[in-house]
């Protein structure tokens, strides 16, 4: 029987979430299968992957042909890399213990590299979130000023309606001060003609 490991798409429309399955090469795709193996996660970045490399390499051992998606994932969790060494020891070319040091140093290094990867990620998202804020800061300024520029004519045309107005007031009480002096300037203009009339008056009234 030729066993295929491949992978068995699984989640919801858009995001798509596998399995990773040694299955017979002529089942179908997400159909029945031997082994699970693991899960790939392409959703997040990086991708998450989780993955027996022992059963892997197992099935490696005995035959199973990955898929190129499949290899490019057992590869990138070292278990292509695993299945060379156990290669090398059944041929006596590596003791189990070189191997297994060789393996712990390859899963050092490649936890290294994930970790710089994901602070790069980290970096790189906090960055376009401090761009996004700047932007967003500067079109709100330019919003405030706009509106303050539209407002600007409103209020000098409001101070000039005001100064128009207090003028007015003024020029008002003026001419109502001017009206209660003018009477008393009449009368006091009239007094020494009043006081002819009567003098006058005086003497018509003695003489006859």
């Amino acid at each position: 029987m030729s066993v295929k490991i491949r992978l068995q798409r699984h989640g919801k429309k858009g995001k798509p979430f596998y399995w990773i399955v040694a299955a017979d090469a002529r089942a179908k795709r997400d159909g029945r299968f031997l082994e699970k193996l693991g899960t790939y996660n392409p959703n997040t970045n990086p991708a998450t992957v989780n993955l027996d490399v022992d059963g892997a390499v197992k099935w490696l051992q005995n035959g199973a042909q990955p898929t190129d998606t499949a290899k490019t994932i057992l590869s990138y969790k070292g278990a292509m890399l695993k299945n060379h060494l156990v290669g090398g020891v059944r041929k006596g070319a590596l003791t189990e213990e070189q191997a297994e040091e060789k393996f712990q140093a390859w899963l050092e290094e490649k936890a290294g590299k994930v970790a710089s990867k994901e602070e790069n990620v980290a970096r790189a998202k906090s960055e376009a979130k401090e761009k996004a804020l700047e932007a967003e800061k500067a079109v709100n300024e330019a919003r405030v000023a706009a509106a303050v520029e539209e407002a600007a004519p409103e209020v000098v045309e409001e101070e000039a309606a005001e100064e128009v107005v207090a003028e007015e007031a003024d020029s008002e009480v003026t001419e109502e001060a001017a009206e209660e002096v003018v009477p008393e300037v009449v009368a006091e203009e009239a007094a020494p003609e009043v006081a002819e009339e009567a003098a006058e008056e005086k003497k018509e009234e003695s003489a006859e």
